[in-house]
């Protein structure tokens, strides 16, 4: 780093850790810049917080779990109404603040915050959510009942892509079930956290109900290496969640742990093509590729793939890409120009392999950013070898691989090769390949004729296969499972 960026770091303003109630600057050794990705200039500076502060903020939620539990569930849920309030209030400045530290349009962050406020709305069901079963005469004179508990103290570790909903999946839910919380925002997008906990603060949470640490790897581990921790969220890389489920599990604590993604767009040939390419472009290119659920394998079935192709690398081009602010812009810029670099190396690897390279993002057709910004435009490679690491590998980016199948069972098959299995869809305007689609894909979320397949904040964000570890999903009634535990009374009197 020169010394003017060291400079800039240094002239930033600092972002706050929050312990027991009280936003405190970090005594951390380490800061990082947080940037805008649209300019690549420095807006913050965040702390690696120090083994002590980790401490402290679980320390914090230990202390205040007892009072919290004993909370009747529905003043619970009433802080989440109020929570619910003040986000619907403050929607804009939310999805504007996703903007400036992801980089994504301001039409994906609306979408974002919107997402994150449907979890809150959920968590606001937790009288009936946490309802128990009741038999009696299970035995003469015996009765059953199964009463649901909160688990203590829980850790959330968060990544950059959806800096506001990740957060908003895990902590809503977890506090309406009556727990206590530690979160750990990407220390590459931090602000959209602490401007949440600010609005939690004012919703009235109780002092160390809910506690926010910053850093990286050494402060996840921290976290999940706590006693008094007693179930890690978490949502990141492959690698990292693996790492995260060893460590967490061997501990003996609750893990649910969302990781990466290769998802595939299966396109039959009677599919409608109309509404096809704008779904193809939205799940690939939107957020820059940065989803887990980002179509990243283009499966061409039969006679689809040359109509397909054309249309859609003509609407590709005419993606504009630009600062996420620009009602004019399409697509905005990637997180980091490492980022940058590994996605454009991944399409010079394929372009050295053999595929024919329909777009090349290095240089985006309609680029409207400021010089700083760290760009990538659309890319497309076609008739890439499955075997190939571009096909294999989670790139999140805007690249889409192209690769060209007989018929459906090839095209399944394809798909079922891949060791992730978080989404996949099919389009077609046949139910029999639909059906066929449903009964013998190998991933949770299936989109038939969607091309970002996610789930309401009812239903649980349910990957198969190295796209999750652990047991019970996050959101839905997967979440309440995951927050509560179960206790069985049996009596006799």
């Amino acid at each position: 780093m020169s010394s003017a960026a060291v400079q800039a770091v240094q002239d930033a303003k600092p972002v706050p850790l929050l312990i027991d109630g009280a936003w405190r600057q970090s005594a951390a050794e380490r800061w990082d810049p947080v940037y805008d990705p649209a300019t690549g200039l420095v807006i913050a500076r965040v702390p690696f917080a120090t083994p002590a502060e980790v401490e402290a903020a679980v320390t914090a939620a230990a202390r205040a779990f007892p009072a919290w539990r004993a909370t009747p569930p529905v003043e619970r849920a009433r802080l989440m109404f109020r929570f619910r309030d003040l986000l619907e209030r403050h929607f804009e400045e939310l999805a504007l603040l996703v903007t400036r530290e992801n980089g994504k349009t301001l039409e994906d962050a609306r979408g974002e915050v919107r997402r994150g406020i449907e979890v809150v709305e959920f968590a606001c069901g937790a009288p009936t959510l946490l309802l128990g079963e009741m038999a009696e005469d299970v035995a003469p004179g015996i009765d059953s009942e199964l009463v649901r508990v909160p688990v203590g103290v829980v850790a959330g570790i968060c990544p950059f892509n959806f800096p506001a909903m990740i957060p908003l999946w895990m902590f809503p839910i977890a506090l309406a079930c009556g727990n206590t919380f530690v979160l750990k925002p990407s220390e590459r997008t931090p602000l959209s956290a602490v401007r949440l906990a600010e609005l939690l603060m004012e919703a009235g949470v109780p002092d160390g109900v809910f506690n926010i640490v910053h850093g990286g790897r050494e402060t996840a581990d921290a976290l999940i290496a706590a006693p008094q921790v007693r179930a890690v969220s978490f949502v990141g890389s492959q690698p990292a969640a693996k790492a995260v489920y060893e460590k967490a599990a061997a501990a003996g604590k609750r893990v649910q742990a969302l990781a990466g993604a290769k998802n595939h767009l299966i396109v039959m040939p009677d599919a409608d093509l109309d509404r096809t390419v704008p779904a193809i472009l939205g799940s690939a290119f939107g957020a820059a590729g940065q989803r887990c659920l980002a179509g990243s394998v283009l499966v061409a079935v039969g006679d689809a793939a040359d109509p397909l192709l054309e249309r859609l690398a003509a609407a590709a081009r005419d993606l504009v890409v630009g600062p996420g602010t620009d009602p004019e812009v399409d697509m905005g810029p990637v997180i980091r120009p490492e980022a940058r670099d590994r996605i454009l190396g991944y399409l010079d690897e394929g372009r050295r392999a053999g595929a024919s390279v329909v777009l090349d993002g290095s240089r985006p057709a309609r680029l409207k950013g400021d010089p700083g910004g760290f760009w990538v435009g659309p890319c497309i490679l076609d008739r890439v070898d499955p075997s190939w690491r571009v096909a294999q590998d989670e790139i999140f980016g805007p690249l889409l691989s192209v690769i060209r199948v007989p018929d459906l069972d090839a095209a399944l098959a394809l798909a079922n090769r891949s060791r992730f299995g978080n989404a996949a869809s099919i389009f077609t305007t046949s139910g029999r390949a639909a059906r066929e689609f449903r009964y013998r894909i190998e991933a949770g979320m299936l989109g038939v004729n969607i091309g970002v397949a996610a789930p309401m904040a009812w239903f649980p964000f349910s990957g198969w296969k190295d796209s999750f570890y652990g047991d019970l999903h996050a959101t839905g009634k997967d979440g309440v499972r995951f927050y509560t535990q179960v206790k069985m009374v049996i009596s006799r009197w």
